[in-house]
């Protein structure tokens, strides 16, 4: 039985097993990018429970969720070149996809000939930067402005995608959001410890679920769109406790003042 046929779609919550199981097929990989890419964005989709990207049509503009959308490049001199996004979700993420190789343990024949060499050079194939090396923190780099270029080409009318999504094939997500709209500043998300996610991640059902969210309802990610939720959901609750101490005969300056109270304790612990 192959790996394939020992794996197959997971629902929403893919649990310890089919995640094992993902990851015991896809930590193999390694070097092949155009190879690999496509069956590793899919199956990823089943296990995250959210629909695969559509076939993509003849007509462009129909192709709002699709593996090599095409995007238009123009250029000062009035000419236009023609470039396509590894993964696009309309309103979701551009997603730009590379494949490292693994480190070599090196045998006493490598050490002779790589000696002389930098570390960056050695890698398993040609053009794949080898993990933990400074050629792999460029790709990586060089990977995320380039998602970046295909945001900036894509139509005016589809807006700037609140996500850019930087993947190394079977080893590590880079997450970068920008929810202004504006395009002007992909920042490491959710912060600067936590937007690079390891494959093994995961494992983790929060991570699941922050993913699926970028796929499925990016804006609810939004900082500033939870701040005002639970802003709301304070009012509320400190309108319902006013109610009730003035149905038990507390005086409204007596209410008001505790009121006062609670909304300086909620801001000195930066509720």
């Amino acid at each position: 039985m192959s790996d394939s046929d020992a794996w197959t779609g997971r629902g929403e919550d893919g649990g310890g097993t089919e995640v094992d199981a993902f990851l015991d097929r896809w930590e193999k990989s390694g070097g092949s990018e155009s190879a690999n890419f496509q069956m590793f964005a899919g199956e990823l989709c089943e296990l995250l429970g959210v629909a695969k990207p559509d076939p993509s049509e003849e007509l462009n503009e129909y192709n709002d969720y699709t593996f090599e959308r095409r995007v238009d490049f123009k250029h000062d001199d009035g000419s236009t070149s023609l470039k396509r996004i590894d993964l696009y979700r309309r309103g979701s993420f551009v997603m730009e996809a590379k494949q490292s190789a693994k480190r070599r343990a090196k045998t006493t024949a490598d050490s002779r000939q790589t000696d002389m060499l930098p570390e960056d050079a050695m890698q398993v194939k040609a053009g794949a930067a080898t993990r933990g090396t400074r050629g792999w923190d460029r790709t990586m780099r060089a990977a995320k402005r380039q998602a970046e270029d295909y945001a900036r080409a894509l139509p005016p009318e589809h807006g700037w995608p609140p996500f850019i999504l930087v993947v190394d094939v079977g080893h590590v997500f880079e997450v970068y959001a920008d929810f202004s709209g504006q395009g002007k500043n992909y920042a490491q998300f959710p912060d600067r410890e936590g937007y690079s996610i390891p494959l093994s991640g995961l494992r983790d059902p929060e991570v699941r679920a922050l993913l699926r969210a970028v796929w499925t309802d990016p804006l609810s990610l939004d900082p500033a769109r939870r701040s005002a939720e639970v802003t709301r959901d304070i009012a509320a609750r400190l309108a319902r406790i006013a109610r009730s101490l003035e149905d038990r005969g507390r005086h409204p300056e007596e209410v008001a003042e505790f009121l006062m109270r609670c909304l300086f304790t909620m801001f000195a612990e930066d509720v």
